[in-house]
C-alpha cells in the first residue's frame, strides 16, 4: 500500500476465525520510509513475532493459512512451526488463490478505506513493535470475507 509522500506501508494481515466466538481481523504494519539500511518489507522473524502475538492475544493454538510468499517458505519459519508443533499448524494455499484467503480481501479493502489505524513510527513504543493491532472491524464484514472464499468453519468434536 502506497503512503503519502516517499515510502511505503506495509501490511500483513491476519483474520481469525473460531467456532462460537466472534472474528478478529489483526495486522502489523511496516512503515519504510526510504532511509539507507532500512528494511523495506517483512522478514521471515517479523513474521514470526506476529504469530507469536497473535497466539498470546488470542490464548489459544493456531492453525495458520499462508499463501506461497517466498518469505513464508524460509527455513528459519519451518523450524519455528515445528518447535511449535503443539500449538501451531501452517498449511500452504495453492499457488495462487487470492480469493481462498479471506485476509486478502479484508485487508486491501480496509486499506483502500483508509480504515487501518496507521500509528506514527516516532510514537510507538518499542515494546509495542511486535504487537498485532486489532481493528474494530465489524464481525459482518470479516465473516464475509470467509462466505466469499466459499470455505466453511464447522466446530468438531473428538471421540477417544
Amino acid at each position: 500500500m502506497r503512503g503519502k509522500g516517499s515510502g511505503r506501508v506495509n501490511i500483513a494481515g491476519v483474520v481469525c476465525y473460531r467456532p462460537g466466538h466472534r472474528p478478529h481481523l489483526m495486522y502489523k504494519l511496516l512503515i519504510y520510509h526510504g532511509r539507507k539500511d532500512e528494511p523495506k518489507s517483512f522478514t521471515w522473524s517479523d513474521y514470526r513475532d506476529l504469530i507469536v502475538a497473535v497466539h498470546q492475544q488470542l490464548g489459544t493454538p493456531l492453525v495458520w493459512c499462508w499463501d506461497n510468499l517466498s518469505v513464508h517458505l524460509a527455513a528459519e519459519l519451518a523450524r519455528f512451526t515445528e518447535a511449535n508443533a503443539d500449538w501451531l499448524r501452517i498449511y500452504r494455499l495453492p499457488a495462487y488463490a487470492p480469493e481462498l484467503n479471506p485476509a486478502e480481501g479484508m485487508v486491501a479493502d480496509a486499506a483502500h478505506h483508509g480504515q487501518l489505524r496507521a500509528h506514527r513510527p516516532d510514537r510507538t513504543r518499542p515494546d509495542r513493535q511486535t504487537q498485532a493491532q486489532e481493528d474494530p472491524v465489524p464481525a459482518q464484514l470479516i465473516n464475509g470475507c470467509l462466505a466469499q472464499t466459499g470455505l466453511i468453519i464447522e466446530e468438531t468434536t473428538v471421540t477417544t
